[in-house]
């Protein structure tokens, strides 16, 4: 049985302003993940909208627009067997400052006291989350 699967990444613009892309697509192609597509874009509020839908109403939803639209991001599309599951784990938790060490979040994030979690990285959480997710970005 194989578990061949897509995931969507976004090296937010923290990532990007910090110079970390390289070395975060680096942990990714070293788990033996293979990079499918990518593009370097800033995100506009519709995008931000559907990515993010869950969240549009709630209070905190203004401070992740801002976060996410202060500059460029990468997103990508990564494959291999159980991607999602794996570059979750690879990201870390989502408070960069619980993260364990060896993770992305957790050698590279730190807490920057904005009102949005600036943590480096995003990946789809489910196959659905990912289908819907390239369609955003893609």
């Amino acid at each position: 049985m194989t578990m061949k699967q897509t995931t969507l990444i976004l090296i937010k613009p923290d990532g990007v302003r910090r110079g970390l892309t390289g070395h975060i697509l680096a942990r990714i192609e070293a788990k033996g993940y293979r990079i499918e597509a990518m593009h370097m874009l800033t995100a506009t509020a519709e995008q931000l909208a559907a990515h993010y839908h869950e969240h549009v109403d709630k209070p905190f939803y203004p401070g992740i627009v801002r976060y996410m639209t202060s500059g460029p991001l990468v997103a990508a599309i990564v494959s291999g067997h159980r991607v999602i599951e794996g570059v979750r784990s690879l990201s870390g938790a989502t408070d960069p400052t619980i993260a364990a060490p060896g993770t992305i979040r957790g050698d590279y994030g730190f807490d920057t006291g904005s009102d949005a979690i600036e943590n480096l990285i995003h990946s789809s959480d489910s196959p659905q989350s990912a289908e819907q997710e390239k369609r955003v970005w893609f």
